[in-house]
């Protein structure tokens, strides 16, 4: 469990800056890609399918439109394995998973409409409070 908090440590640094360099540099093809990862978590989350993989996608996604190569590698090489959620006790977050991943998938789109604005400053504050809001979530379900 600490390990992934380590790695919330990390995400916090390098994606806020990604999603802020995103913001600026995104394409109109990457953002419909967006788009449809956060299409495909929450028709998910209606559906109790897997959410894991579109977050992560979006994720991946942010980073690639940075336009720097080294920031999609690293998202790629961390793998799905950066989702806190793939590494909690799945009996004991049952019940409270709908309401999680509800949180989730609003900040998801709060760093989505920021990066739709090409507001650089909202998008890294949006990804930060994401993933500072993961770090207490996984916390608290420890």
């Amino acid at each position: 469990k600490r390990q992934v908090l380590v790695l919330l440590e990390l995400r916090i640094c390098l994606e806020s800056e990604a999603a802020g360099l995103a913001a600026i540099r995104r394409s109109d093809a990457q953002l419909a890609d967006m788009r449809r990862a956060l299409d495909a978590f929450k028709s998910a989350l209606d559906s109790g399918g897997d959410t894991i993989t579109p977050d992560f996608q979006f994720h991946l996604l942010v980073s690639q439109a940075t336009d720097n190569r080294y920031f999609a590698d690293l998202m790629s090489h961390l793998g799905s394995a950066i989702i806190p959620r793939t590494r909690i006790n799945s009996a004991k977050f049952a019940h409270e998973a709908a309401a999680y991943l509800a949180r989730v998938n609003l900040e998801h789109e709060d760093i989505y409409s920021a990066i739709v604005r090409k507001d650089a400053e909202g998008a890294r504050a949006a990804m930060r409070t994401h993933l500072s809001n993961s770090r207490e979530r996984l916390r608290k379900v420890q």
